[in-house]
């Protein structure tokens, strides 16, 4: 099975690389250099190629090369659903991200109906035992794969919240300005959850009986500290504005929902296990939600891997590699030493990043 890849990638005062283009053919590709030589840099360029804030969720500010403020742009060739296309996506003097696709304004939604981009990066280690918010964000992003529009239901959701929740704060009381606001958050909200529960019966499907190195993970939906999903969210948030408008902010819906995990193998919630069994069940989750996507749409997602191989052992890092192959995804993996994708051999190709005073150079 091949799968959907970035056979070119130029960058354009992107963070460290005032500029830099990557010529790539589809195979894994290994990603070497020093702590800040910029290798995450390039992960999370081909992170905007999808909808979102990418992999760091930087603000397209935040993003510019330093000190010349001029902005940035990537400008990516790409195997996608069906067709090749040529992707632009840049942003100037603090304006919001443009999007162009073959050479016509698109929006960031149009970039999850060409391409699947998955990532796993070190801040998600803590996923198990950070605060809920976290969790659900790694779920909608799982979620966004099998369904490009789960971030209009969400956006459209949050902001009819953000609306609600500044009602009130100024004290309103008014049953009727409430109305409208609860009607659209119900209904976004009805949307969110199902995308989110049909996601992860999708990743238990992908778990079942697949001869995999890593560990299966049993995953839930839950409310907030317990409490039972109101089967009528708009009636809820109506009985529920007295609690709210003393908190100040909406205490029911989809934005308190967590995402739960139990390591099948022990019955042990992921939260309780060792650093690397939570590490192992992350990956497995990535690997899972790959081979789902390659399953329906009969293409392999980008996968980016930020230091994924330090964490591994030599056997558990040929095991990844082999499942990656075997999958036919293109894999963009960084690692400070180039023994870690030795397993890899001709499988992969290689690319050394250097700093060159304080600007990220490519290495022939």
């Amino acid at each position: 099975m091949s799968g959907l890849a970035i056979t070119a990638l130029t960058l354009s005062h992107f963070r460290s690389h005032k500029a830099a283009r990557l010529q790539f053919d589809g195979r894994p590709v290994a990603i070497v250099g020093s702590n800040g030589a910029g290798k995450t840099n390039i992960l999370e360029a081909v992170s905007l190629l999808s909808p979102g804030r990418g992999l760091r969720r930087a603000g397209a500010d935040e993003i510019a090369r330093k000190p010349e403020g001029l902005g940035w742009k990537i400008a990516a060739e790409v195997r996608g659903f069906g067709a090749d296309h040529q992707v632009e996506t840049w942003a100037e003097g603090g304006e919001s991200r443009v999007v162009r696709i073959d050479g016509k304004a698109a929006t960031q939604a149009a970039l999850g109906r060409i391409l699947r981009v998955l990532w796993l990066v070190p801040s998600m280690d803590r996923l198990w035992i950070e605060a809920a918010e976290g969790r659900r964000r790694f779920l909608d992003r799982i979620t966004l794969s099998f369904a490009p529009d789960h971030a209009e239901a969400v956006l459209a959701y949050e902001k009819a919240m953000r609306d609600r929740n500044r009602l009130l704060k100024d004290q309103v009381s008014d049953p009727h300005w409430y109305g409208a606001l609860e009607g659209q958050m119900a209904a976004a909200g009805a949307q969110i959850t199902a995308n989110r529960r049909a996601a992860l019966a999708r990743l238990a499907a992908a778990q079942q009986g697949v001869e995999t190195a890593f560990p299966r993970a049993d995953l839930g939906l839950t409310a907030p500290e317990g409490e039972v999903e109101p089967l009528d969210l708009a009636q809820a948030l109506a009985d529920g504005r007295r609690r709210d408008m003393a908190a100040g902010r909406s205490l029911l819906g989809p934005h308190r929902s967590d995402m739960t995990a139990i390591f099948t193998a022990k019955a042990v919630p992921a939260d309780q296990c060792s650093t690397g069994e939570q590490k192992a069940l992350l990956i497995s989750l990535i690997l899972a939600n790959a081979r789902a996507l390659a399953a329906d749409l009969g293409l392999a997602p980008i996968l980016l891997l930020d230091e994924v191989a330090a964490h591994l052992d030599a056997a558990r890092r040929a095991a990844l590699y082999d499942e990656i192959c075997a999958l036919g995804a293109q894999a963009l993996m960084t690692g400070t030493e180039a023994a870690l994708f030795d397993s890899l051999g001709p499988r992969a190709q290689t690319f050394t990043v250097a700093d060159d005073n304080g600007a990220s150079r490519i290495l022939p």
